[in-house]
C-alpha cells in the first residue's frame, strides 16, 4: 500500500449479511452494501481483463456475504451466497469503493436501465 492512503482498522460483517462496515484511520467509515459489493468485484470475471470486457452484473439485490477471508495484510476475499468467491479486494480498493459509493452506484443503476437489465434476481 502506498504511504499515506488509509489503513483499515475494522471490518465488520453486518449480522444480516447485507454489508460490510470498513473503518479506517483517516476516521472516514463506509458501509457497504453486499449488493454494491458484488456488482463492484475486482474479479476478472466482473471487470475483464481490460475495461471494454467490463461484465454488467445483474439480479444481485439480494445477495449476501457468507465469508470474509484475510489475503495477507493487505486484502480480503469476500464469499457472496451466490457462490462468486473470486474477487480480492484491496485496502485501496475498499477505501475507493467507499469514497466513490455515490457515483459508482448512481452508474451502475444508469447502466442497469440502458441495459434493460433487472437489480432484483430473476427466478
Amino acid at each position: 500500500m502506498a504511504a499515506g492512503n488509509p489503513w483499515p482498522t475494522e471490518l465488520r460483517l453486518h449480522k444480516d449479511r447485507k454489508a460490510l462496515t470498513v473503518t479506517f484511520d483517516s476516521g472516514e467509515r463506509f458501509d457497504l452494501a453486499a449488493e454494491y459489493l458484488r456488482v463492484r468485484s475486482p474479479s476478472a470475471e466482473v471487470q475483464g481483463h481490460s475495461p471494454r470486457e467490463r461484465r454488467i452484473v445483474s439480479g444481485k439485490q439480494n445477495v449476501q456475504i457468507l465469508e470474509v477471508h484475510p489475503i495477507g495484510n493487505y486484502a480480503v476475499r469476500l464469499v457472496f451466497d451466490d457462490m462468486h468467491s473470486t474477487g480480492i479486494f484491496s485496502w485501496d480498493y475498499l477505501f475507493e469503493l467507499g469514497k466513490n459509493r455515490d457515483k459508482y452506484w448512481r452508474d451502475y443503476l444508469n447502466e442497469l436501465a440502458a441495459n434493460k437489465l433487472p437489480r432484483a434476481p430473476v427466478d
